[in-house]
């Protein structure tokens, strides 16, 4: 009620609540579709009812509209035979809409179960953008609640706001790992995991305070952090998603950002987990990283890490076989769903790497690591440390820098689109990139 109270002052929350519970609840009285003719039952398909006038010229669809407001039919289109429009009066005028079908009914990013449904919410938002067109327009490019939106409960939640001003810029250095922090950092900055939400009941827009207006698809919802948002008001959020671990449903898998985010630390668990049990008990195994461990144990390791996190017991008193947890390292980078050099400095890695002259070729790859995000460059340095230790005791797991390269070239690095011929030309310049680092 408090909520609700503070927004009755603004115009829009007074048109969105006026339409959406007063207009909806007659909705089904005032709009109106007007029975087909029996001529055409029979081409009718399937999947509309009543709605449906076959084919029809705009002139005709007008004429039999009749001027009634929020009155509407179906019609095949004379001009193009097989597809459908939507008339719909509203107005004073009758709109015309290319009409769509794909199990369920749309005109544009919204589908619905009906065209009724279709009919409501398209009503809905034509009263909304008509009656309020320019609050809208003020709301989207400088939204006047902002000290009282999603900023402000980021600071309730947080105690502050996560810093999003210069950072110094990074050194390129995979060579030691003396200066590098350890400590925890939550400042790496993410944007927001938004996907088209259905509320229930009403709701206010987290970043500009205002009504959420419409019957389904109201808004964007933040799978990772719960942020509410109009779709318009997602482009204006900045890139300081908070993930809650109760959101986050697994670790495997899981955005690595997302990830070092949710559990306020510089790496992901698992790299430091596994890491630290194989530098532990593991570095003069033979072929370390080439052989493979039982499947089903990496599997095990994995089902322990999305159940119990970093309470996940991986030593050697549970798996005895050092290669199972080298393969679940691997296994846990290969699934990332952006690897660690990300998908957008593929294509400069990839030049870089067959620059024939060593110490341009170097600088090219260095400044390519300066792109990555900082959850990633983090990630493939502590890594880069760790693959250096495996060289060192080479006499004992045979494992040299070239065949490090090959096992993981092609697990850190992952063209973005799956061409078979454009990976078969770079597979080589993937397994030995990691050799100039």
């Amino acid at each position: 009620m408090k909520r609700l109270s503070f927004n009755l002052n603004s115009l829009l929350d007074l048109l969105a609540i006026e339409v959406t519970f007063q207009l909806t609840m007659s909705l089904s009285a005032n709009v109106s579709c007007l029975s087909p003719l029996d001529l055409q039952m029979e081409t009718r398909p399937k999947y509309y009812g009543r709605e449906f006038h076959g084919m029809l010229s705009r002139e005709c669809a007008d004429e039999l509209l009749g001027g009634a407001e929020g009155a509407y039919l179906v019609r095949e289109s004379q001009r193009q035979p097989g597809t459908h429009t939507l008339a719909l009066r509203f107005g004073d005028q009758t709109l015309n809409y290319r009409l769509f079908y794909d199990g369920k009914h749309f005109v544009g990013e919204k589908r619905f179960e009906t065209v009724h449904d279709l009919v409501t919410d398209g009503l809905i938002t034509l009263y909304i953008e008509t009656k309020a067109a320019e609050y809208i327009a003020k709301m989207t490019t400088n939204p006047i609640y902002e000290h009282l939106g999603y900023t402000s409960l980021l600071k309730d939640k947080m105690g502050h706001r996560l810093s999003r001003g210069h950072t110094e810029p990074r050194r390129v250095t995979f060579q030691r790992e003396d200066n590098c922090p350890s400590e925890k950092q939550s400042s790496y900055d993410k944007i927001h995991n938004f996907k088209v939400h259905t509320f229930r009941g009403p709701h206010w827009c987290e970043y500009c305070a205002n009504f959420m207006w419409g019957l389904i698809a109201q808004g964007v919802h933040c799978s990772d952090c719960g942020l509410n948002v109009h779709k318009q008001c997602s482009k204006l959020v900045p890139s300081d998603c908070q993930p809650d671990l109760r959101r986050i449903k697994k670790v495997f898998s899981c955005d690595l950002t997302t990830l070092v985010k949710a559990h306020n630390t510089t790496r992901p668990m698992v790299v430091d987990m596994c890491i630290k049990e194989i530098e532990l008990r593991g570095l003069q195994s033979e072929g370390l990283y080439r052989v493979s461990g039982f499947s089903e144990h990496i599997e095990d390791v994995r089902l322990a890490f999305d159940r119990d996190g970093e309470k996940a017991d991986i030593s050697a008193n549970v798996y005895n076989d050092i290669n199972i947890i080298a393969g679940a390292l691997k296994l846990y980078l290969r699934d990332l769903p952006i690897p660690v050099i990300t998908f957008h400095v593929y294509s400069r890695f990839i030049q870089a790497a067959k620059i024939p002259n060593p110490d341009t070729r170097l600088e090219a790859i260095h400044e390519g690591l300066l792109q990555l995000p900082p959850a990633h460059y983090e990630t493939l340095r502590y890594l880069m440390m760790h693959l250096k230790k495996v060289t060192m005791f080479e006499k004992d797991n045979f494992m040299n820098s070239e065949n490090l390269g090959i096992v993981f070239g092609p697990t850190l690095m992952q063209p973005p689109e799956q061409n078979a011929l454009a990976t078969l030309n770079d597979m080589r310049v993937r397994y030995g990139w990691m050799v100039y680092v």
